[in-house]
């Protein structure tokens, strides 16, 4: 590595967090998550800007590779700490309600995107139509766990009972996703090696009853955290990336070992040593991502997307968002959750962010994807997560008139009625701490 092309990677990366921390910040000033600005840093620093000109300049080819592997560090550790944020109880522990929603969640949107995919079909080729299909539907499945824990946190329903589900339901979502992801990524990605992805069976296994194991047995000694010292830090950082080329070398994505890692780092009596690994693993991830923001801003082209473009965007977006925000609502309705936080929840789990950057920068690799059809589909990732503070406030605010409405109107009588049957279908799941069958697993 020439002292010139170090002199151009040292800018680039300062470039990008300028550009990153400050459209960030301006996201948050109108109420948007963080990332929003990030992800549109990404993408103005691509291709779409003045034909290309002004990111063939500023980001070289000689600098390229060093900036994409920057950008896969990145990923690895941000996968990594979701898998550290999944708790085994909230995915089986927040009842009925949260079950219904998670299948309406999961199985509407990805069945109308097997169906987007066969309209897609008749202009975007690619080499394997099967795998194509389960993507797409896949692709408009997905929740960004992480983004909506930030959403919640800043609306103050983290603690809600409707909190509660939003985060066991999207991290049930989250879950099937990387395992669907998982299997097309076998079916696909794996070349002229196919044989390696049967590895991935006893990985798991070793994984699960040597790692973890040995995992509790440093981590947790006597049943008591060890003390977050850079060595505990370096041993669990180092475990999540060898996990992670592991299943790279096995033809699978190095996503899928950082996460597996994550989800088998002890929880039992470890809740304050995973914080404190979860916060800095966020010091880092908030440095590294940003450069995958523009390393997949790379690939975003709209300057020339015309008509048809357009035309299936707008298919993409009606797919994408009445899949995913009908099939929650009606999943939780099913389960007599009052029709505000129904619609609540399902505008939470139309939120994709970052998280369904990765799953098409995955379709990019595995070449399902052409150019045109994988910057339609960060439009939609943007434009989803953008709808969703709006559309909380407006659901929220509908919610305060119909209360107000019903206190004028009689609420005595209404009490009266509940009281009488011992039912409470309007209960407000949103007013109070998570408990019960429900409201979800205390967070």
């Amino acid at each position: 590595m020439t002292s010139h092309q170090l002199q151009i990677l040292f800018f680039d990366i300062a470039l990008i967090l300028i550009m990153a921390r400050g459209l960030g910040h301006l996201a948050t000033r109108i109420q948007q998550p963080p990332v929003v600005g990030e992800i549109l840093a990404g993408v103005l620093l691509g291709p779409t800007l003045l034909s290309g000109a002004m990111s063939e300049t500023l980001f070289p080819d000689e600098v390229r590779p060093m900036l994409i592997g920057i950008a896969n560090l990145g990923v690895a550790l941000f996968m990594f700490a979701i898998g550290l944020e999944i708790e085994g109880k909230t995915l089986k522990g927040n009842g009925r309600v949260t079950a219904a929603a998670a299948i309406g969640s999961t199985v509407v949107p990805f069945v109308l995107g097997i169906g987007l995919a066969f309209v897609l079909l008749a202009r975007h080729h690619t080499p394997d139509t099967g795998a194509f299909v389960v993507f797409i539907g896949l692709a408009v499945s997905v929740t960004a766990f992480p983004v909506l824990a930030r959403i919640l946190t800043d609306r103050g329903l983290s603690r809600t009972a409707i909190g509660g589900i939003a985060l066991a339901t999207a991290a049930f979502v989250d879950v099937v996703a990387w395992a669907a992801l998982a299997a097309v990524n076998a079916s696909v990605g794996a070349g002229g090696s196919h044989w390696l992805v049967a590895l991935i069976l006893p990985y798991l296994a070793v994984m699960l009853f040597v790692v973890r194991p040995l995992l509790s047995r440093y981590l947790t000694p006597a049943g008591k955290p060890a003390p977050a010292t850079p060595l505990v830090f370096a041993v669990v950082v180092i475990g999540a990336l060898l996990s992670a080329a592991a299943t790279e070398a096995m033809g699978m994505h190095h996503i899928f070992g950082a996460f597996l890692f994550g989800l088998v780092v002890p929880r039992k009596g470890a809740a304050a040593l995973r914080a404190d690994i979860h916060d800095r693993t966020g010091h880092l991830t908030s440095l590294l991502l940003p450069v995958y923001f523009v390393v997949a801003g790379f690939q975003v082209d709209l300057s020339g997307i015309g008509t048809s473009g357009l035309l299936e965007l707008a298919l993409i977006l009606v797919v994408a968002v009445l899949g995913k925000f009908g099939g929650t609502y009606f999943g939780a309705r099913s389960q007599r959750l009052p029709r505000q936080s129904a619609a609540t929840l399902a505008a939470l789990m139309n939120t994709r962010g970052l998280t369904e950057l990765v799953i098409l920068g995955v379709g990019l690799k595995l070449g399902l994807l052409d150019g045109s059809l994988y910057s339609l589909m960060v439009v939609m990732a943007v434009v989803t997560t953008v709808m969703t503070g709006p559309l909380l406030s407006r659901i929220r605010a509908g919610t305060a008139a119909e209360k107000a409405e019903s206190v004028e109107a009689g609420a005595e009588k209404d009490g009266a009625e509940r009281a009488g049957t011992g039912a409470r279908p309007d209960a407000d799941p949103e007013a109070a701490p998570a408990a019960g069958d429900r409201a979800g697993a205390p967070l």
